[in-house]
């Protein structure tokens, strides 16, 4: 059966979801590794828990005009107004001084909690069909519609061609943000650019990784492309990489056993590469370096 989900033969919606958490790890990885460079992995975990109450309001904005509820474009433009506002508010405070990791716990806490509320108060209410609304936590493509991998995969696609056309002015503006003022870049700006693409990845990979495991998905693989190799750019094309065969192998296990979800099964493959790479890559991993001084003490004493 796994072999079966594997080779894109569970049938076509499972292919789909595949395809799109595929793209989407890949996606994920490529991003990750620039938010990694910027430092940046608190912020994009407080976006993430800031998107669930947005997608509360937004079933009922959906419910309230006559409809189910469900529909995911809907639910996703309120996840995005209320990670923007999250992310307004954590700049905000720290303009005020705040420590910056203050301010992340204090809106990634507040908006969760508030997002819980109004999840709790929406499965007491008889209104449109709120069922399934909680795997925005944890994740949940056994639901998923065609229309919803394909915006997934599409919306996956576009942000790596963003991302590309990005990769040189963020890559000097991560490492010397004073040469890239220099040359005529704005630190401020591609920052900011940075944060609408780590948003849109946050957003995608709420309905197969939830708001929860997202900041995994987007951190684990960039890390672990780390140890492989010094060169930004093919650290952001390995944790894609990563990130890709994670997403693509995790939806086809979950497909092949139906009861295992697939957002934990997706995060559970990549902190295992993370592990192979932390113990096992050339030059920084644990045994390699444990070799290495083994070697260099066994000729020292020749």
């Amino acid at each position: 059966m796994f072999l079966t989900a594997l080779t894109l033969q569970a049938g076509y919606n499972a292919a789909l979801v595949s395809v799109g958490a595929g793209l989407l790890g890949f996606a994920a990885g490529c991003v990750g590794a620039f938010v990694n460079l910027r430092r940046r992995a608190l912020v994009s975990d407080a976006m993430a828990h800031a998107t669930l109450p947005g997608v509360g309001l937004a079933f009922l904005v959906m419910a309230a005009l006559g409809g189910e509820g469900r529909n995911l474009a809907g639910l996703l433009a309120g996840a995005a107004v209320s990670a923007a506002l999250g992310l307004w508010a954590v700049q905000r405070l720290i303009r005020t001084r705040l420590p910056e990791d203050t301010a992340i716990g204090a809106v990634l806490s507040t908006f969760y909690g508030a997002g819980i509320v109004i999840l709790t108060v929406i499965q007491n209410l008889s209104l449109g069909r709120p069922a399934g609304l909680e795997g925005f936590l944890l994740g949940s493509t056994a639901g998923m519609l065609r229309a919803d991998a394909i915006l997934i995969a599409a919306g996956g696609a576009v942000v790596l061609a963003l991302l590309w056309a990005l990769r040189r002015p963020l890559t000097i503006t991560a490492f010397d943000p004073g040469h890239a003022r220099m040359m005529g870049l704005s630190p401020r700006l591609l920052d900011a650019l940075l944060m609408l693409l780590t948003l849109a990845v946050v957003l995608l990979g709420l309905r197969v990784v939830g708001l929860i495991l997202i900041v995994a998905l987007l951190i684990t693989p960039a890390t672990a492309a780390r140890y492989w190799t010094d060169r930004a750019g093919l650290v952001a094309l390995v944790g894609g990489g990563i990130g890709a065969v994670c997403g693509y192998v995790g939806a086809a296990i979950s497909a092949s056993l139906p009861d295992v979800p697939t957002g934990p099964v997706i995060v559970l493959l990549a902190f295992a590469a993370f592990l192979a790479s932390a113990l096992f890559a050339p030059q920084r991993g644990i045994v390699s370096r444990s070799l290495m001084r083994r070697g260099l003490r066994h000729r020292m004493a020749r």
